[in-house]
Parts: C-alpha cells; structure tokens; sequence
C-alpha cells in the first residue's frame, strides 16, 4: 500500500489482511501497523482525510491517519450486533 489514493474498500481489505497477520492486536494497533506500512504519501492522504472530517485544520499526522483508518473501518463494517 505505497500509492496515494486509497479507496475505502481498499483501506478495509488492508486492515482485514493485517488483522490475519496479527490476530492477538486490538483494531487501534491493527491501525497503526496499516498506518506504519503506507507510504508518506499515504500517510498524508489520511491525516488530511481525517482534519477534513473533523473540521480541523492542524493535527499530528501520524495520529491523524490511524484516526482515519479506525474511522472507515468501523463506518464500513456497520453497526454492531
């Protein structure tokens, strides 16, 4: 996951593929390892996502972009049951 660009669906077959890698993790720390494994260009895509969202114009990137994949994660998956 190195190109700018990311699709949601894209994001949530990522986080699903590295929560099979690393089952023992909590979704926050799945997050980061996706966050961790993009790309700066990535990276910056999500944060600016996540500000956008919030309303927001300044934030720590890194924190910013695993609050993006968090978000889409539990926006996709739905309400839980």
């Amino acid at each position: 996951m190195r190109r700018v660009g990311v699709t949601d669906e894209e994001l949530l077959v990522e986080v699903a593929l590295t929560r099979l890698d690393h089952p023992d993790l909590d979704l926050e720390e799945i997050a980061e390892l996706v966050v961790r494994k993009a790309g700066p260009g990535t990276v910056l895509e999500f944060a600016s996502r996540n500000l956008a969202e919030r309303r927001e114009l300044r934030g720590t990137m890194f924190a910013a972009a695993v609050e993006h994949v968090l978000r889409v994660v539990l926006t996709l998956r739905g309400p839980a049951d």
